[in-house]
């Protein structure tokens, strides 16, 4: 049943838990509720900073606000995190949510942890920490209070025009080379964006917050993730010129991934709303990554291989060019972290 402002159809259980299947049993007369309200718990964090080796990724530590996400992007390749809390990747994924309001806390202790190794923290690699609830719990921006604190250098990925509210901390990261910010349009379709990507701001929302970043001095990056074959990949050179003239210097791009649960989800999206290209896009999926709807392997799950995927590879790489957008941006400084004075720390002798 689709659902209003909701992109997964379905609740199925996540591998770790038990089947589930709804049962009329005869009591409940009225059709049921077309919409699902979200519901949003509170965790208690332990620890905030994950750890990665991923060669495939330009960053080897991440922080999450949030589990879950209320944007409800029916092609997230996080959905089947929800799994380890029990939760399904589908309308849990988008309607269950967890929020940590204790991160800033944790993070500042982590960060002034006498063995930590500074290198660029991604924010938004996972969930989002601009979606909707973010208005109300502020855990992002306490966030970045914190990383401002310690001259910390930070990529934050988001399509939430939220952002916009945190310019005044963003553009003083932004001064001391600490921050880029990648912003991502997946189609300039406004009714396909509405569908695939239920509670996400409009496309032309997001070419806003990217020419507003961008007059504010923040590095922007125009990402146009993912590109979908049969369904969106004819929009790549638009989506890069309209970033490009929003103000975005660098750009980006990753195929559709379907990991595990995410696979069955957009298929089923797929023949709810786009029956006619339902096919077309799986094949081409299926021939990038070897007849299967995913592979999996380090050097191959962001792009495919084969002669489809190269193609796109040349028009991202021609588009670039043409617009003067960079592919790889420079990096950020990590020369001024600082650990801040706290309470009980041994004054200097020196001053």
């Amino acid at each position: 049943m689709r659902r209003k402002s909701r992109a997964a159809l379905s609740n199925a259980a996540g591998r770790f838990d038990l089947a589930r299947e709804a049962e009329d049993d005869g009591w409940y007369q009225d059709a049921p509720d077309a919409s699902i309200a979200t519901e949003i718990r509170e965790e208690t964090a332990r620890s905030l900073i994950s750890y990665n080796r991923s060669p495939d990724l330009p960053f080897d530590r991440s922080i999450n606000p949030y589990r879950g996400c209320e944007h409800g992007c029916i092609y997230c390749f996080a959905r089947p995190s929800h799994a380890y809390l029990g939760l399904s990747p589908g309308l849990d994924f988008e309607t269950r949510l967890v929020a940590r309001p204790n991160a800033p806390e944790i993070l500042r202790k982590e960060l002034s942890a006498r063995n930590y190794r500074v290198a660029t923290l991604a924010i938004g690699t996972n969930t989002d920490p601009y979606q909707p609830c973010e208005r109300d719990y502020g855990i992002m921006r306490a966030c970045l209070e914190v990383l401002r604190e310690f001259h910390h250098p930070v990529a934050i990925v988001t399509k939430g025009t939220l952002i916009e509210r945190d310019i005044d901390l963003l553009s003083e990261l932004a001064a001391l080379n600490l921050l880029r910010v990648g912003v991502s349009v997946t189609t300039l379709d406004a009714d396909l964006s509405r569908r695939m990507e239920p509670r996400v701001p409009v496309p032309a929302r997001r070419l806003a917050t990217i020419r507003r970043l961008s007059a504010a001095g923040i590095p922007v990056r125009i990402m146009t993730s993912p590109l979908v074959p049969g369904l969106t990949d004819h929009e790549l050179e638009a989506l890069l010129a309209a970033g490009q003239e929003a103000g975005a210097d660098c750009a980006s791009w990753i195929m559709l991934r379907l990991p595990r649960e995410v696979s069955t989800l957009w298929q089923d999206w797929l023949r709810e709303h786009e029956p006619g290209r339902a096919d077309k896009v799986m094949a081409r999926l299926r021939e990038m990554h070897g007849g299967r709807d995913y592979d999996p392997r380090w050097g191959q799950r962001m792009r495919g291989e084969g002669e489809y995927a190269n193609v796109i590879a040349r028009r991202f790489k021609l588009a670039c060019i043409r617009l003067g957008l960079a592919e790889k941006a420079p990096p950020l400084r990590t020369d001024l972290f600082a650990r801040p004075a706290q309470a009980g720390d041994q004054l200097s002798l020196f001053g």
